[in-house]
């Protein structure tokens, strides 16, 4: 798995594609990491690296709470004080969620106090209100604190396990056809910001 990443070459090369991949943050690129991908930032340590400590995974995505795959739509709180950049300026977000694995663990509770400190807790599950999700089904997972998606410190890279690509049109949304409804889907936002 990630691990095998973190250690692999590229034929031809004498540098590491893990070397290279920090080569790419230092120089202050973005990474954004949805569902799977987010899965895999955290599997290498790029989330939440706190400290700038690359590689050293310090919080995982396991199983839902339900034990099933949830393909359905959820409300997302973004932290206004988040140096996140795919999150700026936004405050409610309705997207889907397709995953089996999307529970947000901290290794430690110290990890989870660090990450709210810092502000890198970028997404929250939520109510219709804005309300931190408690329990299933606004907090779809059961991630500790209802956390949906993480940044690192400088803001630049982001993962969630929420499907912001899913909704870039109003006619991606469950009720289009019911609802007078943005041509522009919610999700567009996060890569807008980009």
């Amino acid at each position: 798995g990630a691990n095998r990443f973190l250690h692999a070459g590229i034929k031809g090369h004498k540098e590491m594609l893990f070397a290279q991949l920090l080569k790419f943050i230092n120089a202050g690129n973005l990474i954004l990491g949805v569902c799977n991908g987010f899965q895999l930032m955290i599997k290498l340590g790029l989330l939440p690296a706190l400290e700038g400590n690359y590689g050293r995974q310090s919080a995982t995505l396991t199983y839902n709470d339900s034990g099933r795959f949830e393909d359905r739509w959820a409300y997302l709180k973004a932290n206004a004080q988040s140096p996140c950049i795919y999150t700026k300026g936004i405050d409610i977000l309705y997207l889907p969620v397709r995953h089996g694995e999307g529970k947000f663990i901290p290794e430690s509770s110290s990890i989870l106090q660090q990450i709210e400190k810092k502000n890198l807790l970028a997404l929250q599950y939520c109510s219709k209100s804005g309300q931190p999700a408690g329990n299933y089904p606004a907090n779809p997972n059961g991630s500790v604190n209802a956390i949906a998606g993480v940044c690192n410190e400088s803001g630049r890279l982001f993962g969630l396990m929420p499907h912001p690509e899913a909704y870039l049109y109003r006619t991606n949304h469950p009720r289009w056809t019911r609802e007078e409804l943005p041509e522009e889907g919610q999700g567009l936002a996060i890569f807008r910001n980009a």
